[in-house]
């Protein structure tokens, strides 16, 4: 019970971090941008809590596996559109223009509010409303509109109307891009930070040299007759630079005789051997037994939150490029089960071990959400790159058509992803 309570709290606590880095990506630049962020959210679902500090509504809903910037105008955005025959209450200024709107079907009340039955209304371009007051029905009323001004939508949420001049289009493409790309470029940011903490918590960092470290006892790299201090050339007739590389060899050959070159002080040698096999995760990894060499001093420490993030960005990037070599594989894809059993590990090891998995979920997460797929901010960067090229955006209808597909494709694979997750996790 100790463990699994330790476990969720930890998860919170991990996704908590990367969803509400990546999402103030999004808004700080948007913010900068001139486009008004509606709502910051963590989490998704029904809210939990809920505030307004100016502009901008903060939520916090009850699934914590996500979370959102809604940005006026931008796919995400729900529309204010109500449609006639809606009952409103609106709430005027001493100009006699309404700062207030209440279209929640909760029991919320304003202040001195005025009842209208909506007949039309328009909260983006001429920003007013029409309608009958108080139930008269022999006169339309128009009540001019605040270009400020809130409406407390269906689920109690009061966020500010979305005039066409704070929209995430009215922004240059430029800025938008920016803005698209902000996400990834905080989480690789919080990488690099927490690379660094970890290094200088711990005391010392791995090289990503291809000289060895410690040799563990009784080791296949043991009996082959590899030492601390050799220097690992060539992988199977494969030059290798560094250790990112070594290890990526090393462990594509599970059980498969491998011949190195390895430098041993001012001698070079061949030696055979056969990596052992390592199942993790329904795969097969091979294994030598040995570490890398470990550096003590405070500037490597700190330098280790870029080359950390670096070593770890390669591996990440190494495994999209493996992923259908050999064949596609659910196996090789990871969703929020598989996450939670990583973290089931990590808070068993210890507060490196969480710090760890931040910053490698924070790099991943960054990289594929630049992949060009739409509902990705990677797609909304391609998008973007054909607006440049052609000039003009696409249409409304052809790109809400890409983003859905790009959705029903997402939503399809996390399912697959995830139910493949709880067989290889908890059932097998």
């Amino acid at each position: 019970m100790h463990n699994t309570l330790l476990t969720i709290i930890t998860f919170i606590f991990v996704f908590g971090i990367l969803v509400f880095v990546h999402e103030l990506g999004h808004f700080f630049f948007a913010k900068k941008s001139g486009v008004l962020v509606r709502e910051f959210s963590i989490g998704m679902g029904p809210k939990l809590v809920a505030f307004r500090r100016g502009t901008t509504s903060y939520t916090i809903r009850i699934l914590p596996v996500g979370g959102y910037v809604r940005m006026a105008g931008a796919q995400e955005d729900e529309s204010d559109e109500l449609q006639p025959g809606t009952m409103v209450t609106i709430q005027t200024n001493a100009a006699n223009e309404v700062i207030r709107l209440n279209a929640s079907q909760k029991k919320q009340t304003l202040f001195q509010g005025i009842p209208v039955q909506i007949s039309e209304v328009d909260l983006v371009d001429g920003l007013w409303i029409k309608g009958y007051e108080n139930g008269d029905e022999t006169e339309i009323k128009t009540f001019n509109v605040n270009h400020d001004a809130t409406i407390i939508e269906a689920d109690g949420t009061e966020v500010q109307i979305a005039p066409k001049d704070v929209q995430f289009q009215s922004a240059k493409l430029w800025q938008r891009a920016l803005i698209n790309f902000a996400g990834s470029l905080n989480n690789f940011i919080l990488a690099i930070v927490v690379f660094a903490i970890i290094g200088l918590l711990q005391g010392f960092v791995p090289s990503n040299s291809t000289t060895l470290g410690h040799i563990v006892d009784n080791s296949v790299a043991q009996k082959a007759g590899l030492k601390e201090g050799d220097a690992i050339q060539k992988v199977a007739d494969q030059p290798v630079k560094n250790w990112t590389e070594l290890q990526t060899m090393l462990q594509s050959r599970p059980g498969k005789e491998t011949k190195l070159v390895v430098k041993q002080g001012s001698m070079t040698k061949q030696i055979t051997l056969t990596p052992a096999t390592i199942k993790s995760n329904g795969q097969k990894f091979g294994q030598i037994g040995v570490q890398q060499v470990v550096k003590r001093n405070i500037s490597d420490r700190l330098l280790y939150g870029f080359s950390g993030a670096y070593t770890t960005a390669a591996n990440v990037l190494h495994a999209l490029a493996n992923l259908f070599h050999g064949g596609f594989s659910l196996n090789k894809l990871g969703g929020p089960v598989a996450i939670f059993a990583n973290t089931e590990q990590a808070a068993k090891a210890g507060f490196i071990s969480v710090l760890l998995l931040l910053a490698f979920l924070s790099i991943n997460i960054g990289i594929v959400n630049l992949l060009p797929i739409p509902a990705l901010d990677g797609g909304k960067l391609l998008l973007n790159f054909v607006e440049a090229i052609r000039r003009k955006p696409l249409s409304e209808d052809k790109e809400n058509m890409v983003q859905i597909a790009g959705f029903i494709f997402l939503m399809l694979l996390m399912f697959a992803v995830t139910f493949n997750d709880v067989i290889r996790y908890f059932i097998k």
